[in-house]
């Protein structure tokens, strides 16, 4: 029997079905990230962003579908992470502004709204690229208007929607080089599909995800991730998990061989242990964030999967006393200051040496957590400045972040930085006397002006640009692109500076990452000293994950 209507009350199915069906598979969404290095994260940007859309459905119950999309909308527009995340957002909101008013949708009206969300989506990128999530969306739009010329029954419009989504996901390999190259297809458009299947599932009544505690739960970790917490709204006494813990494991097999790893048998042990629990692995680390009374004991029960690193404990009783405190003082003063700058990194001696250079506020963040576009428009709150400038200092954030600036109800201008030396560089160059646009300008320009090297380690087998990479072994990129790999850390030091550096350079920047040694600097300077003439030196112990040295060329 023909399904000609579409209502509120199905819509909300969809949307908790292809939020459910797009959570089981985002980790293999994740492994389709170009590069082999341990920031394949769209998978998990699409996922948080979509439980973000999906906790404001569960919130609502209404069988007005225009209502029901406007939520759903805004749900993703303020979880949006990451520029799959942000490009996500986009689409649902201009497919709910497609809808509006409406109560139900015929096949004709959906067909419409998906066109509409396409739209929306293009506008919302400065250069469309093809062969990815905008491709596809638009090529299941296009046949969605056709077939509806013709068809009434929505399920069967669905179909043929997924179909041609399908279809259009075997071909962006074909449209972006890059992707045949490694041999993979665009993972923003993997993770369409896999929503646009769950949408259809829910419309045949089959594997409907009805409960959602999980979707909720994992929002309100993320959110607890970046500590945007009402403050105002508890009491110190009412903390009932005073530390917030955070840690990674670094799998060892000799301990997997006594203790398997299982994620989510893991999930449900620490959730005995705290709440705002947030627990993301792969096939080499375990990341865990949990609000416990006891972080040693949390601990211990991951070491046994492996070694510990990148620990922070930090007491939320005490923060949250000083936050009020701190709240309740900028109350009774009122003011604002002219200028803030907001940015984002990881690393406390990165974030500490953004601070020291005149940052107001940063959002800890980077490749393996995107912050999303709420915890942008509240940090520029936080700024409580007439004008924010915006350093989001990663590629993959400048969306969200630009995303935040139209939403925020002060000046904000965001400087498309895409690493941590753009940053920096960007940051020296703010004048406080100078208008907004000028600053904008004028910092933008200062961030084109440095070359910015990387260090990290492969996680899977692969050859991109003539270069064959091996899993385990570290590599070097120089602005985004690999230059060099090697088995030796060192020997690939340097050959990313013998890339990075000419005869024009002056001064070498060294942000030592968490797993670097003082003696891997002190080679490194040895090397550099005795290669490269007239160059000066500075180093930082920056102490950042994923990246073992980020060095600035200038």
């Amino acid at each position: 029997m023909a399904q000609e209507e579409l209502s509120g009350t199905m819509f909300t199915q969809m949307v908790l079905s292809g939020a459910h069906h797009l959570k089981n598979n985002a980790e293999k969404i994740d492994a389709l990230n170009v590069f082999p290095v341990p920031d394949g994260d769209t998978g998990t940007n699409m996922n948080l962003s979509i439980t973000s859309g999906a906790d404001e459905v569960k919130k609502l119950s209404s069988e007005n579908i225009s209502e029901v999309a406007g939520a759903f909308s805004k749900g993703l527009l303020m979880g949006a992470r990451g520029n799959s995340g942000v490009i996500l957002s986009q689409l649902f909101r201009g497919f709910a502004k497609g809808m509006e008013k409406k109560e139900t949708l015929s096949a004709q009206d959906l067909a419409g709204a998906f066109d509409n969300g396409v739209t929306t989506a293009y506008k919302a990128v400065m250069k469309p690229v093809e062969g990815t999530i905008l491709t596809v969306a638009k090529d299941a739009a296009e046949t969605a208007v056709v077939e509806s010329e013709t068809e009434n029954d929505v399920i069967a419009l669905m179909e043929k929607v997924i179909q041609e989504a399908k279809s259009s996901l075997k071909r962006t390999p074909d449209l972006l080089p890059v992707l045949k190259e490694v041999g993979v297809v665009d993972s923003g458009g993997q993770g369409l599909v896999t929503i646009y299947e769950g949408f259809l599932a829910a419309l045949k009544g089959e594997e409907v995800h009805e409960s959602g505690a999980d979707d909720i739960e994992m929002n309100e970790m993320v959110n607890a991730e970046h500590h945007k917490i009402a403050q105002d709204f508890m009491d110190t006494s009412e903390i009932e998990y005073g530390y917030c813990t955070e840690f990674m494991v670094r799998f060892e097999a000799d301990k997997l061989k006594e203790y398997p790893f299982d994620e989510e048998a893991f999930r449900n042990e620490l959730s005995e242990y705290g709440d705002s629990l947030l627990v993301v692995s792969d096939d080499d680390l375990v990341k865990v964030h949990v609000h416990a009374e006891y972080p040693g004991e949390v601990m211990t029960l991951g070491q046994r999967f492996g070694s510990l690193t990148n620990m922070k404990i930090e007491n939320m009783r005490d923060q949250h006393t000083a936050i009020v405190g701190d709240e309740t003082k900028k109350a009774s003063q009122g003011e604002k200051a002219e200028y803030g700058i907001l940015t984002v990194a990881m690393g406390s001696g990165v974030k500490e040496l953004f601070e020291s250079l005149g940052a107001t506020v940063v959002i800890e963040g980077g490749q393996t957590m995107n912050p999303s576009t709420q915890d942008i428009t509240e940090a520029i709150a936080e700024a409580n400045a007439n004008n924010v400038l915006i350093l989001p200092n990663n590629k993959n954030i400048v969306m969200a972040a630009e995303q935040a600036a139209e939403l925020a109800e002060v000046n904000a201008a965001v400087i498309p930085t895409k690493t941590i030396p753009q940053g920096i560089s960007s940051l020296l160059a703010f004048h406080p006397e100078t208008e907004i646009g000028e600053n904008r300008d004028a910092m933008e320009a200062a961030g084109k002006e440095v070359k910015s090297g990387q260090v990290t380690y492969a996680v899977r087998d692969t050859q991109i640009d003539g270069i064959t990479i091996e899993k385990d072994h570290f590599m070097g990129l120089v602005d985004g692109a690999i230059k060099a790999s090697n088995q030796d850390q060192l020997e690939t030091v340097k050959s990313l500076l013998d890339d990075m550096i000419t005869e024009d350079d002056e001064i070498l920047t060294i942000l030592q990452g968490e797993d670097a040694t003082d003696d891997d600097v002190k080679m490194i300077e040895q090397y550099v000293e005795d290669k490269f003439d007239d160059i000066e030196i500075e180093h930082h112990k920056g102490n950042q994950p994923i990246y073992s040295f980020i060095f600035s060329v200038e």
